[in-house]
């Protein structure tokens, strides 16, 4: 950027503080946006995430160049946030012209909502990767230009230490900011005022001559927060009333009704979720166990624990079953859902004082109770998201391992029964899960599916909805049906289960063979054919919707494109535009900020295992490393460390213990150690990293140029982050292990330039 155009003359602090702040809060708030009007993007993991980072590290490599990019930025995001707009109201049309590669036939990884992706005869489908590449340009476009106001403030600073921990500090408040919007499930088009603001205020960075005329600046202002309430949908669903809320998981879509017939449709990120179903109404599979427990003869249940309650349709039917002393733990990780449920549900059970709400990540509910449950059930527990941009983990990952199946089984009293119930797509699925069953409860399990079929073949296609059973009360149950010829018959006509004493024993009470199958359902145990032994989902190795440990072909091809674009575009605007001067330290840097993406990735998993999948957990841990950088700072300006030998030493070495201790191995202690010793173990490696890499910044002289290539390094370990569907996350700390010792290896200073310089906010310290 030429000192014409905007010069350090301008720039101080409070720039720096604000800049930063601003591209934490622009990129969070792409990475919420984007997946939730675009369909296609939740299949590529961290797409946003390195996007932002390549527009960010162009950015700073580019901040002594031509200044128009700060004026294009803003555009690049109004056109992505367009095509995200008519991505939005077209997607029934665009799925079907889309190529997954062959995810709904037989996936190598499981998406949900791509039931009709490709689907139309269209000999020249539009490959997934075209669509992720179109958005990945634009929105690293986006970034471009507060990537290089960024890079123009590190220079401006004259303290690099300082710099960096102003840097820090704006991160953080970014980080606090947006947090806090997701708390009061503020709606997008407040997140995206914000930043329009703030992008036309800097702006006013630029010489008079490079600054937009006020008519422009007027309709980025408005335009932005326009865009993000997608106008389109209710002019071109004009009979489909639709209410959008945000919670700090989902976009939600709330369809009361449709032509004024009541719906109560809940979709989350364009893909059907939940539609509230009264007791009036025939969905058969809710009040499926309570029936076959009452039938059986056996005792009501008392002590109930319902992990996805939603919207209520699970707890309506537990009311319509259990004892009137009952206790029902309705637990769900989404505020909001649940909150529509207990406006809109016509059963209202949320008013009901048998029900206790606790919005809670589930994993983390069973393993902090201390109440024995009669009943337990896993109510079509399906999040249809990643848990972060970090990682390849969603966020109900963690209840359908070994482990928290065994946390089930210590929750479950001696006459208990557990329950899981979803549509699970593929027999592979299935297959995983009933041997994870066995490998606790042993033979007391078996599944039913609807509508009910002759057998499950493990290799195909599981159209319809499972239910698995299991627990010691299983064994009644398979006895009862045993008894009476292996069928347990359900009417299925409209309003006949709403009163439960007047329902018929589905053991004894088979219907006319005229009938059977068509106003009744018989269900029965269902066999699993063709099983070959699965690899079980562990706490490690988390992948339930993953065939086998692999890395699919469509992450291949996604490392591969992003890989190139990113190589290509950092070549011409870092190595050819500053040339090849002080490349030891820039290698450093980049390998630093590789390994500490794989750092922060470890971090983000290793505490949601202990302390839940929730949102607050992922700000916290977030927020947290960046004190834990602020820490590492004060550290060197304190010590002045002149040899990091003893640094990297210390860093090889917490993370070689991260890997050697199980990620369960604290579950069960004290609160107080639970609290502490996990947590150090994250933290200390993220200080002696923040050590590193401040030491290093200090002998910079070319601030910008290391700090964008630290953030390219960043790229680089979010990419071999896909390796943890093959090897699992405990060991992904050994990946970075290897990155920092090729980063030790790597020494020198930076002459390329004699200019003072000062380090940023690494995406990696």
């Amino acid at each position: 950027m030429s000192e014409t155009s905007v010069s350090t003359a301008q720039l101080g602090r409070g720039h720096l503080f604000g800049i930063s702040m601003l591209i934490l809060f622009l990129e969070l708030a792409c990475i919420r946006w984007f997946p939730s009007h675009v369909l296609f993007l939740t299949f590529f993991t961290n797409m946003i995430l390195l996007a932002c980072f390549l527009g960010m590290s162009l950015g700073c490599l580019m901040a002594r160049g031509n200044p128009q990019w700060i004026r294009l930025s803003p555009w690049l995001l109004i056109l992505a946030m367009g095509l995200g707009m008519f991505a939005d109201v077209t997607d029934s049309v665009i799925n079907e012209y889309v190529d997954v590669g062959r995810n709904s036939e037989s996936p190598q990884m499981v998406f949900f909502g791509t039931e009709t992706a490709g689907k139309a005869e269209f000999n020249n489908k539009i490959p997934i990767e075209v669509i992720g590449l179109v958005f990945f340009l634009l929105i690293t476009g986006s970034m471009i230009g507060p990537g290089m106001i960024l890079g123009r403030c590190l220079m401006a600073v004259p303290g690099r230490v300082e710099a960096y921990t102003i840097d820090i500090a704006g991160s953080l408040t970014g980080i606090l900011l947006f947090s806090t919007l997701s708390w009061f499930s503020v709606p997008a088009w407040v997140w995206f005022l914000l930043i329009a603001l703030a992008l036309v205020k800097f702006m006013d960075l630029l010489e008079p001559a490079m600054r937009p005329e006020w008519p422009l600046r007027l309709f980025m202002v408005i335009i932005l927060p326009v865009l993000a309430l997608s106008p389109l949908r209710p002019i071109l669903f004009d009979k489909l009333v639709q209410i959008e809320m945000w919670s700090p998981y989902y976009r939600i879509l709330y369809t009361p009704n449709v032509y004024d017939l009541p719906i109560r449709d809940i979709s989350t990120n364009l893909i059907g979720h939940q539609r509230i179903h009264p007791r009036n109404e025939t969905p058969v599979a809710y009040p499926l166990p309570h029936l076959l427990n009452r039938d059986a003869g056996l005792p009501k249940f008392k002590s109930i624990l319902i992990i996805g309650a939603g919207s209520g349709n699970d707890v309506s039917r537990a009311l319509q079953f259990a004892a009137p002393d009952a206790h029902i733990d309705a637990v769900d990780i989404e505020p909001v859902i649940q909150s529509i449920g207990v406006r809109e549900n016509p059963d209202q059970p949320y008013a009901d004082p048998r029900v206790h709400v606790q919005i809670n990540d589930g994993r983390n509910f069973l393993k902090s109770t201390t109440r024995k449950y009669d009943f337990v059930l896993f109510a079509l527990v399906d999040s249809l998201v990643l848990h972060s941009g970090y990682s390849n983990i969603r966020l109900e990952s963690y209840l359908f391992t070994q482990e928290s199946i065994a946390d089930v089984k210590r929750c479950l009293a001696d006459d208990g029964l557990f329950v899981m119930s979803n549509y699970f797509r593929q027999g592979f699925i299935i297959h995983r899960l009933d041997q994870t069953l066995a490998s606790v409860f042993g033979e007391q399990r078996f599944v039913m599916t609807m509508p009910p079929v002759k057998e499950l073949d493990a290799t195909g296609v599981a159209d319809g909805f499972g239910m698995f059973f299991s627990g010691p009360r299983t064994e009644p149950i398979r006895a009862k049906l045993n008894q009476h010829g292996g069928n347990f018959w359900v009417p299925t006509k409209k309003g006949i289960i709403r009163d439960a004493l007047a329902l018929p024993n589905g053991y004894r009470d088979a219907p006319p063979p005229e009938e059977a199958g068509v106003n009744w359902i018989g269900f029965h145990p269902t066999p699993i054919i063709n099983p070959t032994p699965p690899i079980l989902a562990t706490d490690d190795w988390p992948f339930l919707y993953l065939r086998e440990p692999m890395v699919p072909d469509l992450s291949i091809r996604t490392m591969i494109m992003i890989g190139s674009v990113s190589l290509v575009l950092l070549y011409l605007t870092g190595l050819r535009t500053h040339g090849q001067g002080g490349t030891t330290l820039i290698a450093r840097m980049f390998f630093l900020g590789a390994a500490f993406m794989l750092l922060e990735t470890k971090a983000v998993v290793h505490m949601s295992l202990l302390y839940g999948s929730t949102w607050i957990v992922n700000s916290v841990v977030f927020a947290g490393i960046l004190v834990m950088i602020l820490l590492s700072n004060l550290w060197v300006i304190a010590r002045r460390p002149q040899v990091l030998t003893v640094y990297y030493v210390l860093l090889i070495a917490s993370l070689v213990l991260n890997a050697l201790v199980p990620l369960d191995a604290f579950l069960g202690m004290s609160s107080m150690l639970q609290l502490i010793l996990p947590t150090g173990m994250v933290a200390l490696p993220v200080f002696f990293a923040g050590v590193i890499f401040a030491t290093s910044f200090s002998r910079s002289t070319d601030a910008d140029r290391s700090f964008g290539f630290n953030i390219a390094g960043a790229i680089l370990g979010g990419l071999v982050e896909y390796f943890s569907m093959l090897i699992g996350f405990r060991y992904l700390v050994l990946l970075a292990a290897g990155l920092y010792l090729l980063s030790s290896l790597q020494s020198g200073t930076n002459a390329a330039s004699s200019e003072s310089a000062a380090p940023a906010s690494p995406p990696g310290a």
